[in-house]
């Protein structure tokens, strides 16, 4: 009998260890199957797709590739009476599974997650993304959106949710955050999101919001707009009128990328000259952010000017600068690393809940490789890894399984 090493001890234990915890996540997940005639339990259908998602597999076709290579070793881990899952099989399975309960599980594993970290103070950054190649020209149908809620700080995707466009974006919103623990937590939303319904939710829920303003709500632009041109306006006035709205300024200098970039963050708390105060709940506060960029090869300055409503009592300048900033990491560190890292851009499949379900699967992917406090490579080459050495991927499955 082969003598079993020490290094095989510990893999047989951090593979148990994974199969454990991935049974314990998926073990509420309705399998959408007829009874009759199932050849592969939805458990190992699952894990291989998500085993496979790791290490560098972006469909079906290259998920089914991945187990018949590695089919001996997951074999002795999963139950595979029938071989390691064909893409018929992937495409079956994630096209029927219900994409609102897969979502559910996702959901919980992430609150699992979540469990030893303090979320006061928390930024969470919501945002749609479209899958631009999964149109359908043939039946008329555009491109896949979805929206999904970022927790920046620690780099994890908390849920998604998909539209039928970007116009759809106001009642998905609400719907994602249903799902989420806002608890202590801030909220920024683009202008899309600047809706009295939404900052109603995020209240209620125990957050607070800060939220773009724009034209789509053109009162209450309007009185922001107003509001910091008195506060500007440094004529003298008459004791009998009211006083400048009190300001408060953070500014900062970046230079990079060939440019300087000045930000200049003002927030005023008195909200006595806005006719649209009382109606949006919790509102503590708005914002101007005027943004000063210099091309250094050219000179060529241009300035912008955004603002924003939030309901922090305790947000100051320097607080929300630094929050405005970090929204934009929905994009930088979550939807270019879909695109770049997971090719997102280019999945075409649509049919049925295989676009939602495989969504679904690229964030918990990408969250696995993102939780790994000794990670040094890009997310790309992590997946290689994972891929190349059992042991990684492995330790990836099992970060959360202790």
């Amino acid at each position: 009998m082969a003598r079993v090493t020490k290094a095989q001890e510990i893999e047989q234990v951090n593979e148990e260890a994974a199969l454990v915890f991935f049974r314990r996540v998926l073990s509420s997940l309705p399998d959408p199957r007829r009874a009759q005639g199932i050849r592969y339990p939805l458990v190992s259908v699952v894990v291989t797709a998500l085993m496979a998602m790791v290490c560098g597999a972006d469909n079906a076709e290259e998920m089914e590739d991945w187990g018949a290579a590695n089919s001996q070793w997951l074999n002795g881990i999963l139950a595979l009476p029938h071989g390691t899952p064909t893409q018929d099989v992937f495409l079956s399975v994630f096209g029927a599974l219900d994409p609102t309960a897969f979502h559910g599980v996702f959901v919980s594993w992430v609150d699992l997650l979540r469990m030893g970290l303090h979320m006061t103070g928390k930024h969470i950054a919501v945002d749609g993304k479209t899958s631009r190649r999964s149109f359908d020209t043939g039946r008329v149908l555009s491109p896949i959106h979805t929206v999904s809620a970022w927790l920046s700080d620690e780099g994890l995707v908390l849920g998604q949710v998909k539209t039928a466009d970007k116009s759809n974006e106001i009642t998905a919103i609400p719907e994602l955050l249903r799902t989420i623990d806002l608890r202590g937590a801030t909220v920024t939303i683009d202008a899309m999101g600047c809706q009295t319904e939404i900052a109603k939710r995020i209240v209620e829920a125990e957050g607070s919001y800060l939220l773009a303003v724009k034209e789509n709500q053109p009162a209450l632009h309007k009185d922001v707009v107003e509001t910091f041109a008195e506060a500007a306006d440094g004529r003298k006035r008459s004791v009998d009128e009211h006083p400048r709205p009190a300001v408060e300024v953070f500014q900062e200098t970046d230079k990079g990328h060939g440019r300087i970039e000045t930000r200049s963050t003002k927030l005023c708390r008195d909200l006595g000259w806005m006719m649209t105060a009382d109606r949006w709940p919790g509102l503590a506060c708005v914002l101007q952010v005027t943004r000063e960029r210099t091309v250094l090869a050219t000179g060529n300055t241009s300035t912008e000017t955004a603002y924003y409503v939030g309901s922090d009592v305790n947000l100051d300048a320097a607080d929300a600068a630094h929050r405005i900033r970090r929204h934009w990491s929905v994009e930088n560190e979550l939807h270019w690393v879909l695109d770049m890292a997971f090719r997102e851009d280019e999945a075409r499949h649509r049919a049925r809940n295989l676009a939602e379900n495989l969504t679904t699967m690229r964030h918990l992917a990408l969250n696995l490789l993102k939780r790994d406090p000794d990670r040094r490579l890009g997310v790309a080459a992590s997946r290689k890894r994972a891929g190349w050495d059992h042991q990684y991927l492995l330790h990836v499955l099992t970060l959360e399984a202790a």
